[in-house]
């Protein structure tokens, strides 16, 4: 048996803390993101969640998610952008951890939505931003970039329409029929719009080669689809739908806006989108002639496809811009 002396004890105590210093003093040489916060706000009365994360010191970012998603469209994004940036990330009222208004006694359009993300940003001290917007956070985030455009000092466009080039005549004349036609059948239609089968077939994996399926994680569909259970939550994006048709016409005012602001831009395009083709993101050059422009190999969800891509792109232009 050996016997430990006080002096020996107090040895191995100094050896095993130094041995706890020296690990402590290795982990430094990593350069992890920052952790993200999940948060909520209290909005006109409604709660909103949001993920946060980044030095608020920094210049911020805002992340506008599209359908059918939330800001959990972001979860892989916003870790890369926070090593330099302030990330702000919110849920649409309606959508995702955000309260919902009864969408019995409201009817739900891309105003509603606009106005409670920007009184969100008013109500936790986002001033000066970058705008990051896909699919239905264009419509959200022009209508936001129309109410304070000086506040928006950059843009970032990902498969974000706001021009008819960008857009089918089948699929111009889906948003008018959603519009225009308030038949049971086409009701009926829109609601599918939402079943299991819609949104991971004709949402997440239908525009990606059936040999790379494998790059889109099941978390996506899993999350939204919990979120669209019940037939007011259904009926929520059914009004959105609706809805969608008077950004078509708001079109014109948007580019308007873009040709008299001229924001720095970024465009990255998922360019094998089939519901917003990459004529749209050329189009854009139209307006903003000074745009930078990327097609991306990915379809509509390019930030769950090519995140990585993205974040370089997003970090290169804002360090050159």
């Amino acid at each position: 048996m050996i016997m430990r002396t006080p002096l020996m004890i107090i040895f191995f105590l100094i050896i095993g803390f130094c041995n706890i210093k020296t690990v402590k003093a290795q982990s430094t040489k990593y350069d992890f993101p920052p952790q993200t916060n999940y948060r909520y706000q209290y909005v006109k009365g409604l709660r909103m969640f949001y993920r946060e994360a980044g030095d608020k010191n920094r210049p911020t970012i805002v992340l506008l998610h599209g359908f059918p998603s939330s800001s959990h469209t972001y979860r892989n994004l916003i870790p890369m952008l926070a090593t330099q940036y302030h990330v702000i990330a919110p849920d649409n009222i309606g959508s995702g951890f955000s309260d919902r208004l009864n969408p019995n006694n409201v009817k739900y359009t891309f105003d509603t939505l606009a106005n409670f993300t920007n009184t969100l940003l008013d109500s936790i001290g986002v001033k000066d931003y970058v705008m990051y917007m896909q699919d239905f956070g264009a419509p959200v985030g022009y209508r936001m970039y129309a109410m304070k455009p000086k506040r928006i000092t950059h843009l970032i466009v990902q498969n974000a329409n706001a021009y008819l080039e960008g857009l089918t005549a089948d699929r111009q004349l889906f948003f008018k029929s959603a519009h225009d036609d308030s038949s049971k059948s086409k009701i009926d239609f829109l609601f599918g719009l939402m079943s299991k089968e819609a949104i991971i077939n004709k949402q997440y994996l239908f525009d990606i080669d059936s040999s790379r399926y494998d790059i889109q994680s099941p978390d996506a569909w899993v999350h939204d689809l919990y979120f669209l259970q019940s037939d007011a939550d259904k009926k929520i994006q059914v009004q959105l739908f609706q809805d969608y048709y008077n950004n078509l016409l708001s079109y014109p005012y948007w580019q308007e806006l873009l040709r008299n602001n001229q924001p720095k831009t970024l465009i990255a395009w998922g360019e094998k989108d089939m519901k917003f083709i990459s004529e749209g993101a050329k189009a854009y050059l139209r307006d903003l002639p000074n745009a930078e422009l990327h097609l991306l190999d990915a379809g509509h969800f390019a930030v769950e496809e090519k995140g990585r891509e993205v974040a370089i792109l997003i970090l290169n232009f804002l360090k050159n811009n």
